[in-house]
């Protein structure tokens, strides 16, 4: 079973970024959590400038840090504590959303280590760190950014490579 696929269009029917899974799907709030094994892989489209949903300015431009921070922000949705009661939830989540975007804005910090993962065979440097939830990774490929994370399984055995058809990909 693939963990969580799908893809985010973008103005003008261009695709923002997508995220493909392999493994199980990671648990959902009620399943035990740490049972699951999985790794999700999130590629940004490379952006200098992005126009604004309304098309009224300009947003950011893409990053390593976005994608380490869309990777990070789907660890967090994929493995939150499920004996959190509702009130604390949000909180939680809130927390730890902004925690994730502080470490993604900050690659070269402390809390992140280098690692050399291999992309279409070539390798590729990363940003990488570990957390109590699971592992996140971030970097550049040839006209791509890539985002990953995941559960139970080593990142240092990750290897990215194109898919150059992603409909084996989609769910019925």
């Amino acid at each position: 079973m693939q963990a969580g696929s799908g893809v985010r269009a973008g103005q003008n029917a261009g695709v923002d970024y997508g995220t493909l899974g392999h493994g199980e799907e990671p648990a959902k709030q009620y399943e035990a959590r740490d049972v699951r094994r999985f790794a999700v892989v999130v590629t940004v489209a490379r952006r200098d400038v992005r126009r604004s949903a309304d098309n009224t300015g300009t947003l950011e431009a893409t990053s390593a840090s976005s994608a380490a921070w869309l990777a990070g922000s789907g660890l967090l949705a994929a493995t939150w504590p499920g004996q959190l009661d509702r009130a604390l939830r949000q909180d939680w989540m809130d927390q730890q959303t902004a925690l994730a975007w502080d470490l993604a804005d900050d690659l070269e910090g402390p809390g992140w280590s280098a690692l050399s993962l291999p992309v279409n065979g070539l390798p590729q440097p990363f940003r990488y760190r570990e957390s109590e939830y699971g592992w996140v990774l971030a970097g550049e490929a040839p006209g791509v950014l890539l985002g990953a994370y995941g559960r139970g399984v080593s990142a240092y055995g990750v290897g990215f490579s194109t898919v150059p058809d992603l409909t084996a990909y989609t769910r019925p």
